[in-house]
């Protein structure tokens, strides 16, 4: 079962809560090199890979790859698991990213590369559609909670004289 976390009015999901939990026992390593096969498979290099963990013990695998004249970067969390089964749930979150990468070369041979990869895709500025998209969309949120005269000012806002 999720739960709210009232700080941020987000549900939070926990790995128990999503698919292909336990249902397999193919090391994080399989998963990630079929994973780069599809990549190549597309005609694409992988860069990079790899997986990492902050100070607050979440982690995440990241893949960043060249398919034609492009560069995308893809960065998959590891759900927290409400069991502790930290092992379990980066086996669930290797394969997700598998799935999710397989379903899009699927769709490339329809749609096209670009098209189907399109939120990772690298954009000029190191984000992706999905990183701009959402900081556009916060920033514009902070707008509306100002009181009227004032302006945003690195996040913070500015008292108009």
């Amino acid at each position: 079962m999720s739960k709210m976390n009232r700080n941020v009015g987000m549900v939070v999901m926990y790995a128990e809560d999503l698919p292909y939990w336990k249902t397999g026992q193919s090391s994080p390593d399989t998963w990630i090199e079929r994973t780069i096969k599809v990549v190549t498979e597309l005609g694409g290099k992988v860069l990079m890979e790899a997986f990492g963990r902050d100070d607050t013990g979440q982690s995440a695998f990241l893949l960043n790859c060249r398919i034609g004249a492009e560069t995308y970067r893809i960065v998959w969390p590891v759900m927290r698991s409400k069991s502790g089964n930290g092992k379990a749930a980066k086996i669930q979150a290797a394969t997700m990213l598998y799935h999710d990468i397989k379903a899009r070369a699927v769709s490339a041979a329809i749609l096209g590369i670009k098209a189907s990869f399109f939120t990772y895709l690298e954009l000029p500025s190191g984000m992706t559609p999905v990183e701009a998209y959402i900081g556009d969309v916060s920033d514009a949120l902070k707008l509306f909670a100002l009181p009227p005269g004032e302006e945003v000012v690195d996040g913070d806002y500015k008292e108009q004289p």
